[in-house]
């Protein structure tokens, strides 16, 4: 049997709403956070942009563009809230993976979900298995093969999971659609062509998500697709690609990020929180982290916020002039900001041999600042939202108000919140009803950075 056929029954066979209630609570626990990042990204260049070319692109249709009252085809709707959802880099991901599930799977989900009308129950497992074969197809990739990190290349079959399982596919069905969402998806850049973090391309989720939802319709027309394609035992490790299959959800096992910066640095920044002491000079700044790390842009006066969100540079000296809040989110004015640039400039960054190991699997570092009175030192193995440090529903629950509070008025995020909290008992179409309504926005323009 194929990988993909393989992992094609477990999707088109698992019982439904059979999913553990931890699972189910996971799955919840992401879609909150994800709604905080579109609400995060929503007026942002790059999802505003989605939204218009969506609208252009695929027309009207029977599914929610979140916080706008609008609505658009299955493949607009995804495409667009996708979008929006991984503008900021303040979405989900996972270790193994080297990146963002969440972005693509939910946002189709919801599309296809609301499209059919789909029960609650269908539209958590599609979730939580869209999940699981996203993350293991990027994870089952042994490291020195990967010619890319750009979470498009994988979630693609995430999405057509998902899809898949909602529309109903049986399992020969999912396993063309899988076949051919792979086989479409989108190529991004391999590591070293391009300095493109700077650009709106960045992970490339919103094409793969139109790749995954292509390959599932299509299937159920009666499409074909290559299903060797994972079979590749140099390309992809089977025991992590299909082994275990139900025994535990990979959902479980993702981070939640508090920053809108690139995973990479978030350990530099907790590190630089818990020594900064505000309002005294910083007479110099090291961080050493993983040798990956050093292959971001790194520009250390990035020109747009997406170059900002892979710059250690720029990101860290941000956290280390302004504190937590100027990364939750990025105001585009600091892109501009003479004593943030001032300290960009003179920041050390290396890698170091005690990270030299560690990514993927984590995401180290260690911080030497010097504000007057000698260096101090701190490494931090896990930052703030990680399987080993995580975040509760509480501080998701405050990252969403943060970071949504410039797009999303107060009772808006009130009405949303209560949706989102009783998602697991309730069920999505309170929220699907609180993400639709149109109350006064409080900002309807692009955040103009660049």
């Amino acid at each position: 049997m194929h990988a993909i056929e393989e992992l094609a029954a477990f999707v088109a066979d698992h019982p439904e709403g059979a999913l553990p209630e931890a699972a189910q609570e996971s799955a919840s626990l992401l879609v909150a956070d994800l709604i905080g990042a579109t609400a995060a990204g929503l007026d942002s260049r790059l999802a505003i942009a989605a939204r218009a070319a969506a609208e252009q692109l695929y027309g009207s249709g029977p599914a929610g563009i979140w916080l706008t009252g609008s609505k658009l085809s299955v493949a607009g709707a995804a495409m667009a809230n996708a979008a929006a959802a991984s503008a900021l880099d303040i979405d989900d991901g996972h270790r193994g993976a080297a990146g963002h599930a969440g972005a693509g799977v939910i946002p189709a989900a919801f599309a296809v979900g609301q499209a059919l009308d789909a029960s609650d129950a269908r539209i958590f497992d599609a979730i939580a298995l869209g999940y699981d074969v996203a993350l293991r197809v990027a994870t089952s990739r042994p490291t020195p093969t990967i010619e890319t990190y750009s979470s498009g290349r994988w979630v693609n079959y995430g999405v057509a999971a998902a899809a898949g399982r909602l529309l109903g596919l049986d399992a020969a069905a999912l396993a063309h659609a899988m076949a051919i969402a792979g086989a479409e998806g989108p190529i991004s850049y391999p590591m070293g062509t391009s300095k493109y973090q700077g650009s709106t391309v960045k992970e490339v989720i919103p094409p793969a998500v139109v790749a995954g939802l292509t390959g599932a319709y299509r299937a159920r027309a009666g499409a074909t697709g290559p299903r060797d394609l994972l079979d590749r035992d140099d390309r992809f490790t089977r025991s992590v690609l299909t082994g275990g299959l139900g025994e535990r959800w990979w959902l479980q096992d993702c981070y939640l990020k508090p920053y809108a910066c690139c995973r990479y640095m978030h350990a530099a920044v907790d590190a630089i929180l818990a020594l900064r002491e505000p309002g005294k000079p910083i007479l110099s700044l090291r961080i050493e982290t993983f040798p990956r790390g050093l292959g971001l842009a790194n520009e250390r006066a990035p020109q747009t916020l997406e170059g900002g969100q892979y710059s250690y540079y720029f990101s860290c000296a941000l956290a280390a002039i302004h504190g937590a809040a100027a990364l939750q989110p990025v105001d585009p004015a600091h892109l501009r900001d003479p004593q943030v640039l001032e300290l960009a400039a003179r920041i050390e960054l290396s890698a170091h041999d005690d990270f030299a190991a560690a990514f993927p699997k984590s995401t180290p570092c260690r911080v030497i600042i010097d504000q007057g009175e000698g260096p101090r030192s701190l490494s931090v193995p896990y930052p703030l939202g990680d399987v080993a440090n995580p975040m509760n529903r509480a501080q998701v629950t405050e990252k969403f108000r943060r970071i949504g509070a410039a797009s999303v008025a107060p009772d808006w995020q009130d009405a949303i919140l209560t949706a989102l909290d009783g998602l697991t008992h309730a069920g999505f179409r309170p929220l699907f009803a609180a993400l639709g309504t149109q109350p006064a926005r409080l900002r309807l323009v692009s955040t103009g950075e660049g």
